[in-house]
């Protein structure tokens, strides 16, 4: 039987479906309410259950692009049971609460805002005493939306070191190794914070092998790293000269045993913490394989946890497409061939764009004259980079179009300017705040002929 046949219009859409169906899958609320019951008397999330009777107050802190929608779900949940909260969330992503504060802030740089609510919800956490429960909500974007510069340190110091961290090329899991060592409140510091009310925590995962510990800098896990590992980053990438010279006495101090490490599994304080992962990369990606068989697509997915440089994940990615274009292997066309995780850009231009865009551009120049074919790659929270868009489209006829706008592929991506070459074209893919984030989704249609 012939492959079915698609148009590239039709294929486009197909691809914003598939990725819709896929972010529906790690909804925040419908995250917290599958995760979490309530009967009246007993709060049951993911098995652990908590006798409400045993608690005179329960409160309420949490971070990130999620929170507010978590928050949200645990109000309905709950149904008045909460006595105080307060949440931080970046800016355009707040919802209207009953008993949850809301603060919006900066990211991915911390901001006034966010120092801010970082205090507030310290001091929230500190005031929980052994009879009652602390129930935080964490989701991606929450190291930026929680900064409490440690002892000696500024929210300038923080911002300068993160900014550099963010353009050297390190990964999510170095960056917040870093962040958990000049943080007052990261690393499990924020788990001492509410010791010794009982904490529960509810984690939507936005990082590669859902690591507590790195999620939103692991502010209510034990931290397994230390001053030296962060030592070891600082001459991996060569930042000596480039971070604050105050985060480098730190880092040295620390080393040498004259401040104390984070919170290491051993503590005591940390030992009776729930942290339950409600949400993660690979249900989303495998929610859009089940919608795109519905679409008539054979699904694939690859790996959720792809990493490294954009620019070689676009290879890897671009010669799999072909790969079934030509011998129909690993899986016949129609094809849907799926991807997450979150990859890094070293950025040496100066221009405007994203890992997602980065990452469509990249594919774009290896895929050159491949008919047939669409491409998506996007961030689950709707953001890519400092821009407006969530990531971008190209398909067979991309390529040929920057031909004719003469634009030259190979120079915007030497200067890491891929929002402006699809904004030219027409392709960016614009979702808004998702208020969600399971890092990034890579949708690649190959159609029959």
């Amino acid at each position: 039987m012939p492959a079915k046949a698609f148009k590239l219009t039709e294929m486009r859409q197909h691809a914003a479906d598939i990725f819709c169906a896929g972010l529906r899958a790690v909804d925040p609320v419908r995250a917290v309410k599958r995760s979490c019951n309530f009967d009246g008397r007993t709060l049951t999330i993911q098995g652990q259950a908590y006798d409400l009777r045993r608690f005179r107050r329960i409160y309420v802190i949490g971070a990130g692009k999620a929170a507010a929608a978590m928050a949200s779900a645990l109000e309905d949940i709950l149904n008045g049971r909460i006595s105080q909260g307060i949440i931080t969330v970046k800016y355009h992503h707040g919802l209207p609460l009953k008993h949850i504060a809301v603060t919006e802030a900066g990211h991915p740089l911390p901001d006034e805002n966010g120092l801010k609510g970082a205090e507030a919800i310290r001091k929230l956490a500190e005031s929980a005493a052994g009879t009652d429960l602390v129930i935080c909500l964490l989701s991606g974007g929450a190291s930026a939306l929680l900064p409490s510069p440690a002892q000696g340190l500024t929210l300038e110091d923080k911002k300068a070191a993160i900014d550099t961290l963010l353009s050297c090329g390190a990964d999510i899991g170095e960056i917040n190794t870093i962040r958990k060592h000049i943080s007052g409140l990261k690393g499990g510091r924020l788990a001492r914070a509410c010791f010794p009310a009982t904490l529960a925590t509810l984690v939507l995962s936005d990082v590669v092998g859902d690591a507590l510990d790195i999620i939103a800098s692991g502010p209510t896990a034990p931290d397994p790293s230390t001053f030296q590992d962060c030592l070891d980053i600082v001459r991996r990438y060569g930042l000596k000269s480039r971070l604050p010279e105050s985060i480098l006495n730190r880092l040295q101090k620390g080393r040498d045993g004259r401040i104390a490490e984070t919170p290491k599994p051993e503590d005591t304080e940390l030992t009776g913490v729930q942290n339950s992962i409600i949400g993660n990369n690979f249900q989303a990606l495998d929610a859009a394989g089940r919608h795109a068989a519905t679409l008539g697509y054979h699904p694939l997915i690859l790996s959720s946890m792809i990493e490294g440089e954009t620019r070689d994940a676009a290879f890897f990615h671009a010669a799999v497409i072909r790969e079934i274009a030509k011998t129909r292997h690993p899986v016949a066309p129609p094809a849907c061939i799926l991807s997450g995780g979150e990859t890094t850009v070293t950025i040496s231009g100066n221009g405007l764009g994203g890992r997602n865009q980065e990452f469509v551009l990249a594919s774009a120049i290896h895929l050159d004259g491949l008919e047939n074919m669409v491409l998506l790659s996007a961030g689950t929270d709707g953001t890519d980079g400092p821009t407006d868009a969530a990531g971008a489209f190209m398909d067979a006829s991309t390529l040929e179009r920057s031909r004719d706008s003469e634009l030259n592929p190979q120079e915007y991506l030497d200067r890491n300017d891929s929002y402006n070459f699809f904004k030219r074209l027409g392709d960016l893919f614009i979702t808004g705040p998702t208020r969600t984030n399971v890092m990034d989704l890579r949708i690649a249609l190959v159609g029959g002929k």
